[in-house]
């Protein structure tokens, strides 16, 4: 897979400003995610990580800006909008139900109706295609850990419900996945898994921002390092020409990185 310089970005964000009351979370951030890359998103708390995801997810509108899907301007006035353009979200609270099994919780809000009258008078759910579509989108994806797809997601471990709500962003996810800290509550073991599978969503093409606090995680799977700092965009790195420890003085504002320095394109 090879990601080139010219690639038109495939989400941008162009002098993004959000503010609630007189606190400022974007103070003019700029943002480019180009096609098949995993770009983490990192900074310190209040630096505006979460408002800035929140922007291309649709749950925030910014005040001032623009925002362009693949060339296009687009103004996301709710997540459906955002998802009607191929992004899709995994937030922290994982959004699953855990009374309904692995199949339900992959259509949750996209349930499919059985044809004919039945569904469209009764509006019965077609839970057999559902079952037979959701063990195809695992098996797609490689999610081996996921056996039976009748099964309880209040049954599943927390790496496993992790990639019951991964799995459903990239079955519907066309083009862009925001997984927002998908490790903070596993172990070593469930975390290897997502960040495995993170790694797969990239190699099948799809676009990837990670939102992280767990630097060694994100030098492992990260094309390229969004840095923010108190509302801006403090500098774009990469694991190959900066260090850990480099990521964090940015971070503190103890270091800058001159423009010429940083990596604003892909380059693999």
């Amino acid at each position: 897979m090879t990601v080139t310089t010219t690639t038109t970005p495939v989400v941008q964000g162009v002098n993004l400003v959000k503010t609630f009351g007189r606190v400022v979370a974007l103070d003019g951030t700029n943002f480019e995610l180009y096609p098949g890359e995993v770009l983490a998103v990192v900074g310190d708390n209040g630096a505006g990580k979460s408002t800035l995801i929140k922007c291309f997810s649709g749950a925030h509108a910014p005040d001032a800006g623009e925002m362009f899907v693949n060339g296009e301007q687009v103004e996301f006035k709710s997540t459906n909008e955002a998802r009607r353009h191929g992004v899709e979200t995994v937030f922290q609270t994982l959004a699953v139900s855990p009374a309904l099994d692995i199949a339900s919780n992959l259509y949750l809000g996209r349930e499919v109706r059985k044809p004919g009258f039945v569904g469209k008078v009764f509006r019965t759910m077609d839970k057999k295609r559902m079952r037979t579509e959701s063990a195809a989108h695992l098996k797609n994806l490689g999610i081996s850990t996921l056996q039976n797809i009748t099964q309880t997601v209040e049954t599943l471990s927390g790496g496993q419900r992790q990639a019951v709500a991964v799995a459903r962003a990239a079955a519907f996810g066309s083009q862009v996945i925001i997984l927002d800290e998908p490790t903070a509550a596993l172990g070593v073991n469930e975390s290897a898994r997502v960040l495995k599978m993170i790694q797969d969503l990239r190699d099948r093409g799809l676009s990837v921002i990670l939102i992280s606090h767990n630097m060694p995680q994100v030098f492992e799977v990260a094309d390229r390092i969004h840095v923010a700092r108190l509302g801006k965009r403090a500098a774009v790195v990469t694991p190959q020409t900066h260090s850990m420890n480099d990521v964090v003085a940015i971070m503190t504002g103890a270091m800058t990185v001159p423009e010429e320095e940083q990596q604003l394109t892909p380059t693999r």
